[in-house]
């Protein structure tokens, strides 16, 4: 008989992974009976420590409905992004893993009945392979819900200019439920220039 799980992708290093965690405990807390667990997580990012086996270790023996499936470790390094941001070469380096989620979905699909895609908004780029695949997929946001109201807004104050945000020193946006407008050269980094690859994947996570 095919076993019902839910699969849960986080975005490179601890903070990602534990959050992932919690929330399939949450899961398995709910519909222990029900649902397994299965959390996809990448190999080899700039933001990996030496702590993240022994906590996954830790975690697996004290939650046997949660397993974890790490990626191989990506090859060939996009050469293109040398001198950009960090931000641009961490989403690059999840996109580079794309390969690796359908194949994972695919495999799990084999022996389980996946019932739905839980990813890092981080790691959108797995969105088209799910739909493909079939398979029910949502963001998972572990920020406040002001921040989730400045990134959904983010797009709308985009077209109002072609400038990048961190030449506009005097200009201000005003976001839909928050009080106080925020300088446009105050926005997350990733956000601040147009010409860094990190703002136009910012835009498509939003």
């Amino acid at each position: 008989m095919e076993e019902d799980t839910i699969v849960l992708y986080a975005a490179p290093g601890m903070g990602h992974i534990i959050s992932m965690v919690e929330l399939g405990k949450l899961i398995l807390n709910r519909y222990t009976e029900k649902f397994s667990i299965t959390i996809l997580y990448t190999c080899g990012s700039v933001v990996d420590t030496p702590s993240i086996p022994a906590y996954i270790h830790r975690i697996s023996l004290a939650h046997p409905s949660m397993s974890f499936r790490q990626f191989p470790r990506v090859q060939n390094e996009n050469t293109s992004l040398i001198g950009r941001s960090g931000a641009a070469i961490m989403f690059d380096f999840i996109r580079r893993n794309d390969p690796h989620v359908r194949l994972a979905l695919q495999e799990i699909s084999k022996s389980s009945a996946i019932r739905a895609f839980i990813i890092d908004i981080f790691c959108s780029s797995a969105l088209p392979m799910a739909k493909e695949l079939g398979i029910p997929t949502y963001y998972f946001y572990t920020s406040n819900a002001a921040t989730l109201a400045a990134f959904l807004y983010f797009p709308t104050i985009g077209e109002q200019t072609t400038k990048s945000f961190k030449d506009l020193t005097e200009t201000v946006f005003e976001f839909p439920g928050f009080k106080s407008p925020i300088k446009a050269s105050h926005m997350p980094d990733p956000m601040l220039d147009r010409d860094d690859p990190a703002y136009w994947d910012m835009l498509y996570f939003c």
